[in-house]
């Protein structure tokens, strides 16, 4: 193993997750963390550990990522796009630790404040050392968290009914849903559905508000019994179902699960996630 790769290859799965966060997508977080150790390759002799090889690869990923990001609209999910807003590319699951519903609320930050706030909030990086990482001041970065932190909590705020993945109340709304899927049993699924469930498939950019408008919909895609194979996984930390329809696979469904039944079902119709997720 060369110096290089001993010194820097611990840090890619992190790096990877800091690029989806920033970008939104699976896809382009894996590009980006290429063309991250290509240049950090290219300019491994001339850093001479000036910082933490960790600092180091972060400056040079998040620029990376704001660069891609430059002139683009943003990705989001349906739900969260305005009726007379352009369409947006869609927002992908990934095996991240971070739920969706954040994902989708960093997408509205503007790049840099989103930068700010993932290299202060979620990996710790000291002021100083985020303002040598994006060229700015220590007080450009401090003003830039405040504005992120601020229009976060309005556009994703923290909520205190989301069970984990695996306790006993996800497993049983989990469930429900592979079993309503796999044997045409729609009563169970409505069973552990909230009121004010949402429902969105992508691609599409139409969704559904509210458990009378979701109904109808999951009537027609659950089918006969037998049409779907089903199988269980975690998604964004948030149960999630592998779709099989007719032997073929079809995507990934991400489930919000809260302490009362579900609230949310993500559909993503892209069969090419169904092997990303075990």
């Amino acid at each position: 193993m060369s110096d290089f790769e001993a010194a820097t290859g611990e840090f890619r799965r992190e790096l990877i997750a800091h690029c989806y966060r920033m970008l939104g997508s699976w896809d382009e977080a894996e590009d980006a963390v290429q063309e991250t150790y290509l240049r950090a390759w290219r300019g491994w002799e001339a850093f001479e550990h000036r910082a933490s090889a960790r600092t180091w690869l972060h400056r040079i990923a998040t620029n990376v990522a704001l660069s891609a990001l430059d002139g683009r609209r943003r990705r989001a999910l349906p739900s969260g796009l305005d009726a007379d807003e352009p369409d947006a590319s869609w927002i992908q699951p990934s095996s991240d630790d971070m739920r969706l519903a954040f994902i989708a609320g960093l997408q509205t930050l503007p790049p840099g404040q989103r930068a700010v706030l993932l290299l202060r909030d979620v990996l710790a990086f000291s002021a100083p050392d985020v303002a040598e990482m994006l060229g700015l001041t220590t007080a450009a970065v401090k003003s830039s968290l405040q504005r992120a932190r601020a229009r976060l909590a309005r556009e994703a705020p923290v909520r205190d009914d989301v069970v984990e993945p695996r306790s006993p109340q996800a497993r049983r709304q989990l469930d429900a849903y592979l079993n309503a899927f796999r044997s045409a049993d729609l009563a169970g699924l409505t069973a552990v559905l909230r009121e004010d469930l949402v429902l969105e498939v992508l691609p599409g950019r139409p969704w559904f508000n509210g458990l009378q408008e979701c109904l109808p919909v999951l009537a027609d895609a659950v089918g006969e019994p037998g049409d779907w194979r089903m199988e269980p996984t975690i998604a964004n930390n948030q149960p999630a179902a592998r779709a099989f329809r007719f032997g073929e696979p079809l995507g990934v469904a991400v489930l919000d699960c809260r302490l009362d039944g579900i609230a949310r079902i993500t559909v993503f119709g892209d069969p090419s996630l169904v092997t990303r997720f075990p």
